[in-house]
């Protein structure tokens, strides 16, 4: 690939709580090789606070997360992005605005810890779980060796990733 930082777009649809975990676990990881983001096609507005709670019980960034609508991504003033990862299903089967630099994308499907119903603990360890498959995925992504593969290995590696279930993870 390159030696600059690499603009990624982590994309669900109400950007309240998956892609938020996502965007920050990568800033985190990526340390500084990457630049996260997260956004969403019909956003909530608001962060969920569990998802807040759950990166900050883990030590990971909390600043300038917020629910924010792809169409920032798609102007001309938008940074290139290299990577767009779907995490929720629903913005999978969604018809995406273009993005441009024509990035490469995959999805890495993690279920919705915000839809779960019950207590605050049942959803507390919701939001623990999908922490823990977003960084088990994001950490693989990271340490991919990307300036030594050509751009089919590298989608096959991110496809991989996307594949990867609960006992793999």
């Amino acid at each position: 690939m390159t030696d600059r930082v690499l603009n990624v777009l982590f994309l669900c649809t109400g950007n309240s709580a998956r892609s938020i975990l996502a965007e920050s676990v990568l800033n985190h990881l990526g340390r500084g090789r990457f630049c996260a983001f997260s956004a969403g096609s019909h956003p909530k507005g608001q962060v969920n606070p569990f998802a807040l709670e759950a990166l900050e019980k883990n030590r990971f960034p909390l600043s300038g997360l917020r629910s924010k609508s792809w169409d920032e991504f798609s102007t001309p003033d938008a940074p290139p992005l290299d990577f767009v990862f779907t995490v929720c299903d629903n913005a999978a089967g969604e018809t995406c605005p273009f993005w441009p630099g024509q990035p490469m994308t995959a999805h890495w499907g993690i279920e919705d810890p915000a839809a779960v119903e019950g207590s605050d603990e049942e959803k507390r360890r919701a939001f623990s779980t999908a922490l823990r498959f977003l960084k088990t995925r994001i950490a693989l992504f990271a340490s991919l060796p990307l300036e030594k593969l050509n751009a089919i290995a590298i989608k096959r590696e991110l496809d991989q990733i996307g594949r990867l279930r609960e006992k793999g993870e």
